[in-house]
Order: structure tokens, then C-alpha cells, then sequence
């Protein structure tokens, strides 16, 4: 496994102070175990960092991680405790900048009770999480090609007469065995009518000829997270099944040459929809356009018509529009794409033309 560079390690922090400008706060508490991840290269289960305005920083875990802190987070202050919020607290005198969104009611009052003036982070760690290193870029490139890579095995061999959790599992093992450190999420396989549920999980169907095959999958690399999407037909499509494959193909691809360094994010929402609107098929459109990647499957940016920003190079986002047909079946493609100051760079190198399988 990599690890994030002490210089990277330091530049995510300076920049994290440098977002604290204008709150007037004396430093920021991150306790969402993923940006105390980001922030100092802890993989444990159980962290707290107290980052103060002058970029001087502590971080706090429990007995179980003194080990793994002293190897993951060698260049910052250590206290060992159980009680991470409170030993927090009492480092933390005057105003402080929190995570607010993720914070419980009760977390919020122990501070109070403390004496700590909490002001809202802000999503201030998720904003600066959209925009990845070259140590980033590097494991989601790896990610994605075990991904693809994996796939393209799987697709080789007959998958007619198999249930669709024996070939969800499949695809994961063999994800594991190219070097992926887990899945990324849960294998979305769904076969026939079940492909028109966007989020099905798989079941004891029996794959047949005939079928529409959507995997929706990833893996995981150094905590970073693949995202992939891909339908297929086993046996000879029919008519409404490459209709449906052509409208979602035509979409997503627009969708992803959207993706592009100063286009606002709620352009490229626009183009893929306008894609499927123009075919008749928008209505069957019933989930999101894509999604921000990295350390979360689903993280900040969001595709969508509300989203005010623009996109920002080095910034990884999927592209998935679909065509759900209740009973009948659907079609989703999706990659996951790297934003570059030149055209977008797709990272699941995989064809998203229509694939008879046998």
C-alpha cells in the first residue's frame, strides 16, 4: 500500500489552514474519520486532528492505533485516549472551525460544555478533497484499470446458467486478485428486468439469453475508489435493447466530454439529459448524472442542474446517465473521468459499445 508523502501530507494541511481565512478562527477540528485520513495518513478506525491557524497540529486516537499513528503520522503531536472530543476540547481554547455536517448533537454540546465558540467548517476538507495530487490520480489510474481489467476477464467466459450473486462475486474476486486492496463498494449485478432497478443487489436469477447484464462495480487501491458501469446482452440484442444502449451511449458520451476544465458543473447535467430528452427517453432517467470519487465512492462535487461552481482540473467525477424500463430492463454506462486543463481523460478504459456475450 502507498501512503500520501509527508510533503503532500503537509500541503493538504497548509491549504487547509489557508481556507480557514475569514472565519476568525483559531485553528479547525476534523474528527470525519475520511479528512482526518486526508489530512494526516491515519487508515485506523478511530482519529481526531486539531489543526491550529499557525498550521501547528495534534492528533488524537486510542490505545488500539499507538502503534499504527507512530508508523501513519509520524510528523504530528500524539495523545492516546479514549475520549478524542474531550481531550480535543481542552486543546482548543476560543473559537474553532468544526465539521459541523457530520457532527452529532450531543458532540456539538461537549464542546460548548467545554468552552469551545464552534463556527461551521463548512464542508471546508470534502472541498479540498475534490481536487487530487499526483499520489491521488496515481491510485485511482490503478483502481480503475484492475476495474476494467477485471471485467473484460469476467466477460470472457460464459455468464448464461450462473445466479447473479455467483457472477457479482466473481467480479470481485477477481478484482482481489489483480491487486485491488477490497471492492469499492457492493456489486451492483442485474440481469433482465432486475437491470431496470438502479440500485438492485444481486440475487439468485439465473443469467439467460436474451437478458440485459448491467455491473456497476469498482475497486479499491490505497483507499481510492473505482467507479464503473457497464450493460451488456447475453446472446443477440433485440431492437429496444440497442435503441435504449445507443440514446445512454450518446448521452454519456457528451456528458463526459462535458467534463472539462471551466464548465459548470451544472452544464455538463445538462448535456447528458439533453441527450436522452432529444431521443424520448429522459423520463426514464431516474437517478443522478455522476458524482465526485476519491477517498468516498460519492463525494463532493455532485453533478447536478443546482450546482453553482465550475469545474476544476484534477478533479475525478463519474458520468452515468441511464434508461430504466420497469419489467423490461435498463441500460447504465459509466466511467470514471479525470477533469485536465486539455479534454477530459477517462480512466475506465473500457468500450462502451454494446457487447452480445455469449
Amino acid at each position: 500500500m502507498s501512503a500520501p508523502t509527508a510533503e503532500q501530507l503537509v500541503d493538504r494541511r497548509s491549504r487547509a489552514v489557508a481556507a480557514l481565512d475569514g472565519l476568525g478562527t483559531e485553528g479547525l477540528l476534523v474528527t470525519t474519520l475520511v479528512n482526518v485520513r486526508y489530512l494526516t495518513g491515519f487508515t485506523g478506525s478511530n482519529g481526531a486532528l486539531v489543526l491550529g491557524a499557525d498550521g501547528a497540529g495534534t492528533f488524537l486516537t486510542d490505545g488500539r492505533y499507538r502503534d499504527q499513528a507512530a508508523e501513519e503520522v509520524p510528523d504530528l503531536d500524539h495523545f492516546i485516549t479514549r475520549d478524542l472530543l474531550g481531550e480535543a476540547a481542552k486543546r482548543m481554547p476560543g473559537s474553532w472551525a468544526c465539521e459541523t455536517h457530520t457532527m452529532s448533537v450531543d458532540e456539538h454540546a461537549t464542546l460548548q460544555e467545554a468552552g469551545v465558540s464552534v463556527v461551521s467548517a463548512s464542508r471546508l476538507v470534502e472541498r479540498l478533497r475534490e481536487i487530487k495530487d499526483d499520489g491521488e490520480i496515481d491510485a485511482l489510474r490503478r483502481a480503475c484499470q484492475i476495474s476494467v481489467d477485471a471485467l473484460q476477464d469476467l466477460l470472457a467466459g460464459p455468464l448464461a446458467g450462473r445466479t447473479e450473486t455467483q457472477v457479482a462475486r466473481d467480479l470481485e474476486w477477481r478484482m482481489l486478485e489483480l491487486g485491488a486492496e477490497a471492492i469499492g463498494f457492493e456489486t451492483i449485478l442485474a440481469s433482465g428486468p432486475n437491470s431496470a432497478i438502479p440500485h438492485h443487489r444481486a440475487t439468485d436469477r439465473v443469467l439467460q439469453i436474451g437478458d440485459l447484464v448491467k455491473a456497476d462495480f469498482g475497486a479499491r487501491v490505497d483507499g481510492y475508489h473505482a467507479d464503473c458501469t457497464r450493460t451488456v446482452v447475453l446472446g443477440a440484442a433485440d431492437d429496444w435493447q440497442r435503441e435504449i444502449h445507443a440514446a445512454v451511449q450518446a448521452s454519456q458520451a457528451a456528458g463526459v466530454d462535458a467534463l472539462r476544465e471551466g464548465t459548470p458543473v451544472a452544464a455538463s447535467d445538462e448535456v447528458a439529459r439533453k441527450v436522452l430528452d432529444d431521443a424520448g427517453w429522459l423520463e426514464r432517467f431516474t437517478t443522478g448524472v455522476g458524482h465526485g470519487v476519491g477517498l468516498e465512492i460519492h463525494e463532493d462535487p455532485f453533478i447536478g442542474r443546482k450546482h453553482v461552481g465550475r469545474l476544476a482540473s484534477r478533479t475525478t467525477l463519474t458520468m452515468e446517465p441511464g434508461i430504466y424500463l420497469p419489467g423490461r430492463g435498463g441500460v447504465r454506462i459509466e466511467d470514471t473521468v479525470l477533469v485536465t486543463p486539455d479534454a477530459p481523460e477517462v480512466l475506465t478504459t473500457m468500450t462502451t459499445d454494446l457487447l452480445e456475450i455469449a
